[in-house]
Order: structure tokens, then C-alpha cells, then sequence
């Protein structure tokens, strides 16, 4: 009797111990979550620089990176959603250069730096610019994924989808929107461009594709370098201007 009793006491000390090392291992897990998604790869000061208004678009860098053409009153917006673990203020010189042209280009900053966490943004943004007349969504990798997941469930919100180095999820199938517009943009030497290739499928038999020979995952934005990514054999410069160019001629197909 005595030696059940002091067996089943140990038991008890064993489970409360294996308890307190569970929940420790869940808030050091947590904590190593927290710092990692708030330190994401850094914009570099190029991108920074695009920050500051000029005579042509003002920059609102708030709870939404605003870039608001000056000289017209748009009637595109453009929603980007932002790579995973990248600080958003990386895609400022794309946007700035899109919204020159007579866009509004909105880039929301994501909880944690994850776009999987709020792929709903878009409606808010959405509601609170009611004089837009036509809405094209996209983003750079994870967040070009995120876009699709929000035009997959929201069909008749957006006109356009673009997707920077990105594809839906195997889980998601776009093919059968006959009239949604889609851009997939990709570079020769980005570390997922297989996956990207064979996207085809889950995408609009009108999509455009746009291989960009020597071009990588990370010169998409200004952040530096990405690891499993590709070494990219032209230079940011002129990747982000074959981007420019592309997405700008996406955006006038739209249009007609």
C-alpha cells in the first residue's frame, strides 16, 4: 500500500515536471517567434529614400504605406501585399513609381510581417477609398500568394491579380475566373521558379507570364539578399525596371 502511494506521488512530481518543461518549451518557442517576426530583412536605404513626397505623389507611411499620385485624381488602386519576413517599406521605390503614373498603390503592413495573418486587408483598404474605380491585388512571394487566397474568395472585388515571384497555393484554383486579369512575373534564377512554372494550371488561361531572364526572388524588393534564393546575374536596378515596365503595361490592359 505504502509503496503504491509513493509510486503514484512520483508519477504525479514526473507529469508536473514534464508539464512545466511543455509549457516552458511553448514560451520560449513563442518568444523566438516574436523576435524573428520583428526583425524582418531590412529595406535598404534606397527604399527609404522613395519614403519622402515630391511633386508628383505623397507618401503616407502610416498603418498603410500610402503612395497617392498628386497631379489626377485616381481612379486604380493597386494593393500590394508584402513578402513574408520583409519589412514592407522595401517595395516603396515600385510603388512610388506606379503610383507616378496615376495610381493609388496602398502596401498594408502585416501582423508579424506575414500577409497569412490578415489576407482580408484588402476589403478594409477597399472601404476606406470608396472613389476608386477599379481594384488590382497582388504581392511578392508570400504575399502574392495571400492575394490569390483573398481574390479566390473574393472574385468580384478586383479586376487584377499580379503575382511577383509567387503562385496560389495547390489548394487554390483560379483558372475558371475567364475574366480576371493576371500577371505572373517571375526571374530565371529564383530559388521556387519550378513551382512558379507549374502554377500554370491554377491560373486564367489569359495570364500573363513574364520570365525575366537573370533575375532572382529578392530583387523584387530592397532588402538584400534571401536565403535558398538564386544568384541573380543582372542587376536590382534593371530588375526592378523590367518590373515597372511590365506591371505598368499589365495595369493599362486593365484599363481598356
Amino acid at each position: 500500500m505504502a509503496r503504491n502511494v509513493k509510486e503514484r506521488l512520483s508519477m504525479k512530481k514526473w507529469v508536473k515536471r514534464i508539464a512545466l518543461g511543455m509549457i516552458i518549451l511553448v514560451i520560449v518557442a513563442t518568444v523566438a517567434f516574436v523576435w524573428w517576426a520583428s526583425h524582418p530583412l531590412e529595406a535598404m536605404p534606397e527604399a527609404l529614400q522613395a519614403l519622402e513626397s515630391d511633386s508628383r505623389v505623397l507618401v503616407i507611411p502610416k498603418k498603410w504605406i500610402v503612395f497617392s499620385p498628386l497631379e489626377n485624381s485616381p481612379e486604380m488602386g493597386i494593393i500590394l501585399y508584402p513578402g513574408g519576413h520583409v519589412d514592407p517599406l522595401a517595395y516603396a521605390p515600385l510603388a512610388k513609381q506606379i503610383a507616378a503614373e496615376g495610381n493609388l498603390v496602398i502596401i498594408p503592413r502585416m501582423p508579424f510581417n506575414l500577409a497569412v495573418l490578415d489576407i482580408d486587408v484588402a476589403g478594409e483598404i477597399m472601404q476606406a477609398n470608396t472613389t476608386i474605380k477599379t481594384w488590382v491585388i497582388g504581392g511578392h512571394s508570400l504575399g502574392g500568394a495571400m492575394a490569390a487566397e483573398y481574390v479566390a474568395a473574393n472574385p468580384s472585388a478586383v479586376a487584377g491579380l499580379f503575382m511577383w515571384a509567387s503562385y496560389p497555393a495547390e489548394s487554390t484554383n483560379l483558372s475558371d475566373l475567364a475574366d480576371l486579369k493576371v500577371l505572373s512575373i517571375y526571374g530565371t534564377k529564383d530559388g521556387g521558379v519550378e513551382e512558379i512554372r507549374v502554377s500554370r494550371e491554377r491560373l486564367p488561361q489569359n495570364t500573363m507570364w513574364i520570365e525575366m531572364d537573370g533575375a532572382n526572388h529578392a530583387q523584387f524588393g530592397w532588402y538584400g539578399k534571401q536565403s535558398g534564393d538564386g544568384e541573380a546575374t543582372i542587376s536590382r536596378q534593371e530588375q526592378q525596371e523590367m518590373i515597372l515596365e511590365n506591371m505598368l503595361a499589365f495595369l493599362r490592359a486593365i484599363e481598356k
